[in-house]
């Protein structure tokens, strides 16, 4: 089953079930991938709408610092849920030990031994990656071993 035929059954089970956080979330990405597809004038892939829907977590964990320093717990746990929503529909997040030995690799296949070089390792990582992981964690691992 694909991503689209996986949202649309799942928008009606949200209204089936009264569920307005479901509901507004399916709803939120089937927009995102509609605007995809009318600015681009082609149909989206699984590949872009892996690639939107992270855009949508991205979004998400954001947001969430900003309500968690001012304490709003109401939109925290609403966000902590979106974000768990969303994160059925991306392949398998990986851990952080993984996404370490990743980015170490990359590290030492590249001969990379500077933050300078931060931009090559990058380009050449987060393809790997994509929709596994952010760039903020692929970041943090890597400051690890070129600190």
């Amino acid at each position: 089953m694909s991503i689209k035929e996986r949202l649309q059954a799942e928008l009606k089970t949200a209204m089936k079930e009264h569920d307005a956080i479901l509901k507004n979330v399916v709803n939120l990405v089937r927009a995102a991938i509609l605007q995809y597809e009318k600015d681009n004038k082609t149909e989206a892939d699984e590949e872009k709408i892996v690639e939107l829907i992270s855009k949508q977590v991205k979004q998400r964990r954001d947001a969430l610092a900003d309500f968690e320093k001012a304490g709003r717990e109401d939109l925290i746990s609403q966000t902590n849920r979106e974000i768990e929503i969303l994160l059925t529909y991306l392949p398998k997040q990986l851990t952080a030990e993984e996404l370490e030995e990743i980015v170490k690799e990359a590290i030492d296949r590249l001969g990379i031994d500077s933050k300078k070089q931060m931009g090559a390792l990058m380009k050449d990582v987060m393809p790997k990656i994509k929709g596994m992981a952010d760039g903020k964690a692929v970041n943090q691992a890597a400051a690890k071993f070129l600190s």
